[in-house]
């Protein structure tokens, strides 16, 4: 599944995102900690940052100037409701040129859709964006073997892609 078609399905299924329902702790706790290694609180980047803004919320709270990126126009429609305030990209992270360096980086639940052959790259693009000392969170599907796999779980097909990078 090529990103542009990711970005599709994930506009087909904002409103999950969007609602009352939805788990907004997912990934907080372990934001908390990488938070509390950053030695210094400037400029944040929330990679996949969709709709829901809280890791962009948790950024602000933490004195970042967060930024996001996202494939979904639909996810960055709402995201920009929700934090007027806030840069969003609507961009493929795969070819994206990342304009700054950044103190945090979070790719939560995100870089695990990109294509196999391009983990790597989008990782090493990722690190080599931090400022010094910076820190960079991220997370990936089941590991249990390198491959990749459709799940049609919120709706719409997306893939899912496992490597050891």
């Amino acid at each position: 599944m090529e990103p542009s078609e990711l970005g599709y399905a994930y506009d087909e299924i904002v409103s999950i995102w969007d609602s009352e329902s939805f788990d907004r702790l997912n990934g907080i706790t372990q934001h908390e900690r990488a938070i509390s290694f950053v030695k210094n609180r400037g400029q944040a980047l929330d990679v996949g940052c969709g709709c829901t803004g809280r890791f962009i919320e948790l950024l602000l709270n933490n004195n970042f100037c967060p930024e996001g990126i996202d494939i979904s126009a639909k996810m960055i429609k709402v995201a920009r409701k929700r934090h007027p305030q806030i840069t969003f990209y609507q961009q493929d992270i795969c070819c994206w040129d990342i304009p700054q360096k950044y103190d945090f980086i979070t790719a939560w639940d995100s870089i695990w859709h990109i294509p196999l052959n391009q983990q790597e790259s989008v990782l090493t693009k990722l690190v080599s964006s931090l400022n010094l000392d910076g820190i960079l969170i991220f997370s990936f599907g089941g590991t249990d073997k390198e491959g990749d796999h459709t799940d049609n779980f919120m709706g719409p097909k997306v893939e899912i892609v496992n490597s050891f990078v």
